[in-house]
């Protein structure tokens, strides 16, 4: 593309320092623009030698592909994806009996019913927001908890192995949205927001309404971390959207863009105000203990309208939109996306704002002007935050003191500085900077479009995550990396909160049914290499070990029910085996001492090859084994 060109492209309107990493802006000056993409700067070294490790890990959601991503950072290398919503032809997930029971187990009736002729589970979901357990307002490294928006589903990753392990349909409600555990003394219930107003018995019996501040409504629904089962509802007026935990374990807030419950843009954006709902935990608690709810769906669920004595209303400019607390236990963030503006309150009033003592201007502290489209905001621990500018494709770094003493009248500015992201940032988040341990080093700007800056793949673009060093006394853009479909959240967790294993634990519960099973069938896992013919239903049992199968055949008829069950036996760590069946769809990963399994119809006649896909030796293009269904005898 020519120079001349160039000049009309946005990159050419964000300024030249653009194309080569980004500008620091303060207070109408420029500074020296940020780093090119070459490893190391006066900063932070962003360059991971070979044979060295990343300090942090980052989960980062997908959105639409459904799954989780784990990245290392600095190098912002992608290392794993773990599948939670979707179906993964690498692993099996959504395949495997082990995955589809946990798909399953939480769905809810009406729901299995209609995908009883889809295959049983949606293979589609929206995942946003990752988060960690907590315990004493830091990461714990055991669980990582998620939200499915499309299909109205929380799900539950184990950190020790990096598989999911829950997954449970909330009712009542449509699109979870905003997902946060509590923080503290530790996670034990994690609250998740409906998004879309909906009747509350979604029947039919319902359906367009001229009334929807009679028939439409949401909730924040609270979920048991270790069983996964919803413990209450909380029902609001409006709608919910961003959602985020305080770090003393008594308070719940929760963004509101559709306070008139309407039904298209125009409506829900005609209020010049809209409010954070806040939840008071001890006193919804209390609220179950004295039976003040009602049960709808089985689901006990409290009135959080305005007038309850368990909730509070705050009034924000107009479409709020991302909920933040900052790690010194005090302030909470909302951001303003219609407004320029971020409001602050303060937690500490908030006893006294709920006995009625103070009004709602009392919790507000501050209310900066920071630029168009504020969206989300991280934190350094030190007393600074930053906020993703949408509008402006920038992000501002400010100190939440001065705003407050500007709030109060002093003639200061918060603002420290700017620097242009490319572009139109979402999310945005700094390392540990979600917990009291927020240590001020690396924020990344999770951006939604990317247009120039990488390789031109056609129509769908990649999006852009940027890496940007904060240790020092200027943000510095040190790396651009392409991203898919939609990586709308991550957080940023130190390594050492963090131990996964690296080889399954033989009892592990994961494939319990598959124990039990071979049990009844007098089979052990560990040495097996077994067809049991059970009627028109057929269990093959074999181990895998470099480079072979314990079965280099087993033979069913056609129309038989099979179910293969694969175990890994080696004891080296990485020595993933895998089974696929060729022509029937079928593909599993069987990690070192795990056991997987998978149920299919032989419908096919003919001979049917099966081998290991994940290179595991030498011999590994050896190491298969046959088929063999025989035809169904022709009626006489």
């Amino acid at each position: 593309m020519s120079e001349e060109k160039m000049k009309f492209k946005r990159r050419g309107f964000l300024g030249a320092a653009a194309a080569t990493g980004g500008v620091v802006a303060t207070g109408g000056a420029v500074l020296p623009k940020a780093f090119a993409q070459e490893g190391k700067h006066e900063g932070q070294s962003i360059h991971v030698n070979p044979g060295e490790l990343d300090e942090y890990y980052v989960f980062n959601s997908s959105g639409q592909t459904g799954e989780v991503r784990v990245l290392g950072l600095p190098s912002m290398r992608e290392m794993l994806r773990i599948p939670v919503f979707n179906r993964c032809s690498a692993t099996g997930w959504g395949q495997t009996n082990e995955s589809i029971k946990i798909m399953q187990e939480g769905m809810l009736p009406e729901t299995k019913e209609f995908l009883k002729d889809q295959g049983g589970v949606y293979f589609n979901g929206d995942l946003h927001h990752p988060h960690m357990s907590f315990t004493d307002g830091t990461y714990d490294g055991k669980y990582l908890f998620v939200n499915d928006k499309a299909n109205t589903r929380v799900a539950r990753i184990r950190c020790d192995v990096m598989k999911t392990d829950k997954i449970t349909e909330i009712p009542n409600v449509q699109g979870i949205h905003g997902l946060r555990p509590q923080r503290f003394p530790k996670t034990e219930v994690v609250f998740a927001n409906g998004e879309h107003i909906v009747p509350t018995i979604n029947d039919g019996t319902i359906l367009d309404s001229d009334t929807p501040e009679k028939d439409y409504w949401t909730m924040m629904t609270a979920l048991d971390a270790e069983t996964m089962k919803i413990r209450y509802q909380v029902r609001v007026d409006g709608n919910l959207d961003n959602l985020d935990t305080d770090y003393q374990g008594k308070y719940v807030f929760s963004t509101c863009y559709n306070s008139e419950k309407g039904f298209d843009v125009g409506a829900m954006s005609a209020n010049p105000t809209d409010w954070v709902v806040i939840f008071n935990v001890k006193r919804i608690e209390e609220a179950l203990e004295k039976g003040d709810y009602e049960e709808i769906n089985g689901v006990k669920v409290v009135d959080g309208t305005h007038g309850s004595p368990y909730t509070r209303y705050i009034s924000v400019p107009s479409s709020p939109h991302g909920c933040n607390a900052a790690p010194d236990g005090i302030h909470i963030i909302l951001n303003g996306k219609l407004s320029p503006t971020v409001t602050v309150l303060d937690v500490r009033k908030l006893d006294d704002f709920f006995d009625d003592k103070i009004t709602e201007e009392d919790v507000i502290v501050a209310q900066p002007e920071l630029g168009l489209g504020p969206l989300h905001t991280a934190f350094d621990g030190q007393g600074n935050a930053f906020t993703t500018l949408f509008i402006d494709s920038q992000m501002v770094k400010w100190n939440i003191d001065k705003a407050i003493r500007q709030y109060k009248g002093e003639d200061v500015d918060p603002i420290i500085e700017k620097i242009d992201v490319h572009y139109q940032p979402g999310h945005n988040h700094s390392s540990m900077g979600e917990t009291k341990e927020a240590d001020g080093k690396w924020l990344v700007s999770l951006n939604k479009f990317s247009k120039d800056r990488f390789l031109d793949v056609g129509v769908l673009k990649p999006e852009n995550d940027q890496l940007i060093d904060i240790s020092g006394e200027h943000m510095k853009l040190v790396h651009d990396g392409p991203s898919f479909a939609e990586p709308h959240d991550m957080i940023i967790v130190h390594r050492s909160k963090v131990n996964p294993i690296s080889i399954w634990d033989r009892n592990d519960p994961y494939w319990e049914d598959a124990r039990k099973q071979a049990e009844a069938d007098g089979v052990n896992l560990d040495e097996s290499a077994h067809v049991i013919r059970d009627g028109n239903k057929v269990r093959v049992y074999m181990t895998a070990t470099a480079p072979a199968f314990s079965l280099n055949s087993f033979e069913v008829e056609q129309g038989d029910e099979v179910t293969v069950y694969v175990t890994n036996k080696e004891l080296i760590e990485d020595l993933t085996h895998g089974f696929t069946l060729g022509d029937h769809g079928i593909a599993m990963e069987v990690g070192p001492q795990q056991t997987s399994s998978v149920t299919f119809k032989a419908t096919r006649p003919g001979v049917y090859w099966y081998y290991c896909q994940w290179f595991c030796h030498a011999l590994h293009m050896e190491m298969s084994g046959r088929m063999l269904v025989k035809p169904k005898k022709a009626a006489s």
